[in-house]
Order: C-alpha cells, then sequence, then structure tokens
C-alpha cells in the first residue's frame, strides 16, 4: 500500500539524520508534491503513525516526531521478554488524557483538593459496576482505592485481622513485591509451591492447620510469574479450606480483566462472609505510571485498615480518580479491555506454539493462552543467570525468577518470560534464540 510506503520513508529520514524526535514533519502539502503522491495517502500515513505514537499533531501546527523514537533496524533487533508493562504501542494514554480534562471540568477544584481517605464515592460507585464483569458482586462501601494494589498489599501484611493470627501463607514462587513486603516487615511466611498442575492441596491444608495463618496470598488468574490459573473446582476447595482453618485469603485479581473465560469466577464469588479479600490493580492493562488499584475487605477491617491508609497516604491522587471515573463511565476501558483482550491471547498462543516447536526435551515450561507471563524450567546443570548473559549477547533479554522465591524455595535455573511488549512476529525468533542459547551452553559444558 502506499501509505506504508510513505511511512518507510519518513523512518529512513529519520534513520539518516533528515528528521530528529521533536521537530516538525513536512506539512501534508509538501510532502505530497515531493513524493508525488495524492494528498489522502499522506494523510493516511500520518494518521497510521498518529495512532502508533511515532508522531502527534498539534492544532494549526502540523505533525511532530515523538521524542525519543527510533525506527527499528534489522541490523539490530532486539526482543524483549524482560519488561512486564503493557504495551507502550497501545497504552491509551491519549483517551486517558480527556479523560482528565474531562473530570478536572466535571469537578473543577475539588479534583486539587484532599479528599475521602476510602476514595471518590463516585468513583467507588462506577467500580463496582465495573466489578460485576468480573463476577465480583459488592457494593461502593465496601470498595477502597489504593494506589496500585501493591499499597494494599503492603498494607495488609502488618495489619491485625479479625482471626488474631499472625503468619503469611503465599504462593511459591510468587509476586516479587510482596515478598519483598514481607521480609522488610519480618513476616513469618510459610510457603506452598505452585506447579504447571497446580498448587499441592496437601501441603496447604497442613500450613493453614498448624501455623497460626493470617491470611494466604494468592494469585489465581495468570499467575506471576507461571501463568498459571486455578480451576472453579480448586478455587472454590481452597476457600473451604481458610473457611475451615480460620484463614483469610487475599486475592490479588491483577489481570482478571483479560480472561477470556466468561465461566471463570473469583475466589470472593465462593465466599459471602468476607473472609476473601479481593485485589485489582488497573497497571498491567492499563496505565502503570496510574498507580491506581483497589481491594474489597470486610466490614470488621474497615477502621483499622483506614487509619493504615491515611498514615501511607492521606488518600490516593484525586485527579487519577477523577479520570478513571470517566474513563469507566465512557465505556472507553470496556473497548481497551476487548482490544487487549485480543492482542494477549494472539500472542500467548504464539509463545505456547513456539515452546512446542523449539524448547528442547529437557526443559519444562509454563503459561496459558491469556495474560502476559510464563516460565521456562531449565536443566538443573544450567543457571538461568547464565543463560540471560549469554542470550543478552543476541540481544534477547529475559529475568530469572530468583527474586521470586522465598529462601528455603530458591531455584536458580526459571526464567520469567513476559510477552507484554514483544511483536508477534518476534515471538518465535526470540524463543528459537533461547532454544538455540540452551543447546550452545550445554554444548560448552560437554566440551
Amino acid at each position: 500500500m502506499k501509505y506504508i510506503k510513505i511511512m518507510k520513508e519518513i523512518d529512513q529520514r529519520i534513520v539518516a539524520g533528515k528528521l530528529n524526535p521533536g521537530t516538525k514533519l513536512p506539512s501534508i502539502r509538501a510532502l505530497s508534491d515531493k513524493l508525488k503522491c495524492s494528498r489522502n495517502t499522506i494523510i493516511k500515513a500520518y494518521q497510521e503513525m498518529e495512532n502508533k505514537h511515532i508522531i502527534y499533531a498539534v492544532p494549526k501546527s502540523g505533525y511532530y516526531l515523538v521524542e525519543g523514537y527510533r525506527p527499528a533496524t534489522k541490523e539490530k533487533q532486539q526482543i524483549d521478554f524482560l519488561s512486564a508493562g503493557p504495551d507502550k504501542q497501545i497504552m491509551p494514554y491519549r483517551d486517558f488524557q480527556h479523560c482528565i480534562n474531562q473530570a478536572i471540568e466535571i469537578y473543577k477544584e475539588e479534583m486539587f483538593t484532599y479528599s475521602e481517605i476510602q476514595g471518590l464515592h463516585s468513583l467507588r460507585v462506577q467500580l463496582a459496576n465495573h466489578l460485576q464483569d468480573l463476577q465480583v458482586f459488592t457494593v461502593p462501601e465496601r470498595i477502597y482505592v489504593v494506589s496500585g494494589s501493591q499499597q494494599a498489599l503492603d498494607l495488609f501484611v502488618s495489619l491485625p485481622f479479625p482471626n488474631g493470627k499472625n503468619n503469611i501463607c503465599l504462593e511459591q514462587p510468587t509476586h516479587a513485591g510482596f515478598i519483598e513486603s514481607a521480609r522488610l516487615k519480618n513476616a513469618d511466611t510459610f510457603g506452598v509451591e505452585v506447579t504447571r498442575s497446580g498448587i499441592d492441596f496437601q501441603r496447604l491444608e497442613d500450613i493453614f492447620k498448624h501455623n497460626n495463618i493470617k491470611f494466604f496470598y494468592t494469585v489465581p488468574r495468570f499467575h506471576n510469574p507461571t501463568g498459571h490459573s486455578y480451576t472453579n473446582v480448586e478455587k472454590k476447595k481452597i476457600v473451604e479450606l481458610a473457611q475451615k482453618y480460620d484463614v483469610y485469603i487475599i486475592e490479588d485479581d491483577y489481570m482478571g480483566d483479560l480472561d477470556l473465560d466468561i465461566k471463570k469466577d473469583p475466589m470472593f464469588a465462593y465466599d459471602t462472609s468476607g473472609r476473601v479479600i479481593y485485589t485489582k490493580s488497573f497497571s498491567k492493562v492499563m496505565l502503570p505510571g496510574l498507580r491506581l488499584g483497589l481491594t474489597v475487605i470486610p466490614e470488621e477491617m474497615r477502621g483499622t485498615f483506614l487509619r493504615a491508609k491515611f498514615a501511607a497516604d492521606l488518600h490516593t491522587p484525586v485527579l487519577t480518580q477523577g479520570a478513571l471515573e470517566v474513563y469507566l463511565k465512557s465505556g472507553m476501558f470496556h473497548t481497551h479491555i476487548q482490544k487487549m483482550r485480543r492482542i494477549y491471547s494472539n500472542k500467548g498462543s504464539l509463545l505456547q506454539e513456539a515452546y512446542k516447536r523449539y524448547l528442547p526435551p529437557s526443559t519444562s515450561y509454563s503459561g496459558s493462552v491469556s495474560g502476559f507471563y510464563s516460565t521456562i524450567e531449565l536443566p538443573h546443570q544450567l543457571k538461568a543467570k547464565r543463560l540471560i548473559e549469554h542470550l543478552k549477547k543476541k540481544d534477547v533479554y529475559l529475568a530469572d525468577a530468583r527474586k521470586m522465591y522465598l529462601p528455603e524455595f530458591k531455584k536458580e535455573n526459571i526464567l520469567r518470560l513476559s510477552i507484554s511488549q514483544v511483536d508477534d512476529s518476534s515471538i518465535n525468533i526470540g524463543v528459537q534464540k533461547i532454544a538455540d542459547g540452551i543447546l550452545e551452553l550445554f554444548k560448552r559444558r560437554n566440551l
């Protein structure tokens, strides 16, 4: 198509230094005359580049090149399985910019004053409606807006719970931020391993029964880092064990929005007593820099949680709360999530197919066709750190999972992959390079 040739021509000019980041692009008329093509072709090219956040329009001025943009070159293709935030190309920041402006217009000076510790009531009403799509049925009075779900998790580590217990049970491996919170607050922790086949229920029951467990921290959908999801039967069984042994559950549903299976329920749906404390983030599916999340907690914990929240930050920034309210109410979030589900389910399928095709039999892997985390378990003789350094030289970037384990569970042969910022066309290539790297390091050992 002609407009694609125009986009490539502009990329070539950037690489050649004829166009620099932040500078104004030629006008539609000027570029049309220079390249001898129709104005509609130039308009189409500019629109596509604006959609990809390569350029931006300034009313009555023209188009400008985004700061920091550099075209990808074939000579050195970097494949980033390391970064875990949403793809920058599909972040809805322009829509959210509009919502910020709308929030200021609606609420005016209220957006810049001190506010409710629990969060804007009007936002909590919208959040209650939104949660129904995730099979979380609650009222605004039980919803607490937090500065990213990590804030809620950090507060729960040290908060007293109604069961009067002190210790924490957590999956292994799990979210590194939660492990760090537990470590810094000297919490006594008990780990239960999550494998490709799920959780060890006998070990979980034994921990609940004998170790004075305050709460069990779990990521039941698209587990970080394995990508594993529990079945409804497994979730119900975990809730029943918690009820039996008077244990609370912190359900971290940070990527529940990406679940394509509408029949999958959260653990919250299997408990009406308030024993399951639901938390959710907007970071991984939307804009990480917003630092917005929520938690749904029982009435008997209201006072202690609000005091802890007040001590932490008084309240979550009001401007972003107001903008999120507009974003949810307008239907923009629903449209964005539908797009994200298609993108990540496709990426997940490509990754699983590539694993099957390229990884040597001496490895095993986890993950799903939704979400964007997975792990590769290397043979025990091969440390993940060594393979990571080897693959850096081939412009493939990954992380190991050491920080996601308690000391007694630590493994040094686990790679964590995120596909969130990897082009579809690069997934096969990246996995093939990982497989080649594994074989190359084994050959060196055998020389």
